[in-house]
């Protein structure tokens, strides 16, 4: 196939690197997941507009998806030479390499490529195996089938005659443990298999109501026009407990919507550049209120997408926005370094750090975290906090700004190995 036709593929290996689902990229470029799909087998060319938007949000150059393999490769070399601590690579000759040894050079990039898949899906394996309920139940379906069959097994394997009825009793057994076990293994295969083009949602309910705060682009014009939260239809929402918690969340973000009108807020920030302290001040309220205010705004009044997260005194995170580039674990477990979890030891008191991530995408965030009281305590009694992070990437050009703290992930996965908050050896450094 010609290089220039393989555009699509390219699109997809910079998604897959950025950890993108195609539903997501689909939205978030206006087109269906079907026609990405079919962009991404390059059955359909792609220019203009489209690219450019695709381009932006995958963090790429457009050239480097349209220019053939010279430029995607020599990119991905340079990230298998970062990635690779404390090997002397000589990046300055990369294109020497890619020249002079295309097959080799196509060999690592495609390794390097797949190491970044494989340890995405260890990432996000790890966080379902130890945290998702419906999976423990699938795998402990499968479990005590096999060992069913197992024992099943031993019995006709035994020495000896059996009665003509226990042994067709036994027989019968076997076959109908063997179709349960067949049938569990499918459900749980089917469980895992996160394809590109499936709609359906198995999702706990705060990933439930994530997920439709993001099909929604975390704005709604209706309360903002209303200022009712029940004007926002939560049918989508696949359970009982997804909707509760989505009717809570909206009438936050209709009081914030009250204390913080759109109009206002939008004239506020062409006024200058982004002060959350000065936007608290302004329209007298709290800094959890101008973050949540902050990561709610319509697409376009801020210059990139911000994220956020919200988590209690345990460490549970109840809200996250996602940002490309941002990984946060849902289920705990997270690195203590973030400062959502500092700014709990520090209540009250507004904490601003710029972070790294330690891993593959190595972006640079400016993270802005305050933890706070729920209510006004009574005496005698303790208050709940909670802690909320407003995440603002930095762009490339100013990240050498001012000196970064390195985060991870989870110690599970994090690749430093000498952090004085590490609880247990990486299973990508240490091995499994």
């Amino acid at each position: 196939m010609p290089r220039d036709t393989l555009t699509g593929s390219r699109i997809r290996e910079r998604r897959l690197i950025a950890g993108l689902r195609q539903a997501d990229l689909a939205r978030e470029v206006g087109i269906s997941a079907s026609y990405l799909n079919l962009i991404e087998h390059n059955r359909r060319r792609i220019g203009g507009k489209l690219l450019l938007d695709i381009a932006s949000l995958l963090g790429v150059e457009p050239s480097m998806l349209t220019e053939g393999a010279g430029a995607a490769l020599i990119a991905t070399l340079r990230e298998a030479a970062a990635d690779a601590e404390g090997i002397p690579a000589e990046v300055d000759r990369v294109d020497e390499l890619a020249g002079r040894f295309p097959g080799w050079a196509e060999l690592l990039g495609a390794m390097h490529r797949r190491i970044v898949s494989l340890e995405r899906m260890v990432q996000t394996l790890s966080d379902r195996l130890t945290h998702d309920p419906h999976l423990a139940a699938s795998l402990h379906e499968v479990l005590s089938t096999a060992a069913a069959i197992r024992s099943t097994a031993a019995i006709l394997a035994e020495p000896g005659e059996l009665a003509p009825e226990w042994r067709n009793r036994f027989h019968r057994n076997l076959h109908q443990d063997a179709e349960r076990l067949a049938d569990s293994s499918k459900a749980l295969v089917a469980y895992l298999d996160e394809s590109d083009t499936s709609e359906e949602r198995r999702d706990i309910p705060q990933e439930q109501v994530e997920g439709f705060f993001a099909a929604h682009g975390h704005h709604f014009a209706e309360i903002e026009e209303s200022g009712d939260p029940d004007s926002v239809s939560l049918n989508e929402l696949g359970s009982g407990a997804a909707r509760i918690i989505g009717r809570a969340v909206l009438a936050i973000y209709a009081a914030d919507a009250l204390a913080m009108p759109l109009d206002q807020v939008t004239s506020a920030l062409e006024e200058g550049p982004l002060d959350p302290l000065s936007l608290a001040r302004r329209f007298r309220v709290d800094l959890p209120t101008v973050f949540r205010r902050l990561a709610a705004l319509p697409e376009g009044v801020l210059p990139r997408p911000v994220g956020l997260v919200i988590c209690d005194a345990s460490g549970s995170i109840l809200f996250r926005k996602s940002l490309t580039g941002f990984a946060l674990p849902r289920h705990g477990e997270s690195c203590p370094l973030w400062p959502l979890f500092t700014a709990l030891n520090r209540p009250l008191v507004p904490l601003r750090r710029r972070v790294t991530q330690l891993g593959r995408t190595q972006a640079a965030f400016d993270c802005l975290a305050i933890a706070w009281p729920q209510d006004v305590p009574e005496f005698d009694r303790d208050p709940v906090y909670r802690s909320i992070m407003l995440i603002l990437p930095v762009p490339a050009a100013e990240a050498g700004d001012r000196p970064a703290h390195p985060v991870g992930t989870t110690c599970r996965l994090c690749p430093s190995a000498d952090c004085t908050a590490r609880r247990e050896p990486s299973i990508l450094s240490e091995g499994f």
